[in-house]
């Protein structure tokens, strides 16, 4: 049987590694850790015809030396502050893979500081095998571009931030 904190001190090790997965059986248990983005996923499975736990570990923390004055802002905060600021979120309008561009090698949909019109297409969120283009849905300039290439995302995430005019 593992402990939690042999489990959260396996995860941390492997986060700190180029390894993306590892599978240990030991009397019986057997824990298996897959990295995955910024999280790990651990599958826990106790004797051979058990069902297996499932408990999704937290991405690495910042090492103990780290210094830190004040927590890191919330979604809600950060989305209030860059309201306050003028800025438009464009989100996502489905689960998908973003991708910045309509193919591997061809250039981005849009850039930083480019200027987009309510029908500029700004990426392509793919789900389902289905490539859906999304739009700006408003006049302005983009100023972040907060995902990755490639990166899955979430209904309603925020994927740019937009100067409106």
């Amino acid at each position: 049987m593992f402990k939690l904190s042999e489990i959260k001190e396996l995860v941390k090790l492997i986060d700190q590694t180029s390894v993306s997965e590892l599978e240990i059986e030991n009397e019986g248990t057997r824990l298996f850790i897959r990295k995955a983005g910024k999280t790990e996923s651990v599958v826990v499975t106790h004797a051979p015809a058990a069902q297996p736990t499932y408990v999704q570990a937290p991405a690495a923390q910042p090492p103990a030396d780290y210094a830190s004055t004040s927590a890191a802002p919330t979604a809600e905060q950060t989305q209030q502050a860059n309201a306050a600021a003028g800025l438009h979120t464009i989100k996502s309008p489905m689960v998908g893979t973003f991708y910045k561009a309509s193919s591997p090698g061809a250039a981005p949909f849009v850039s930083i500081g480019d200027k987009v019109t309510e029908k500029t297409a700004v990426c392509i969120v793919e789900a389902m095998k289905l490539m859906n283009p999304i739009d700006a849905e408003i006049r302005g300039e983009i100023v972040d571009i907060l995902v990755e290439d490639g990166q899955l995302v979430e209904y309603n995430q925020a994927l740019f931030l937009v100067k409106p005019e």
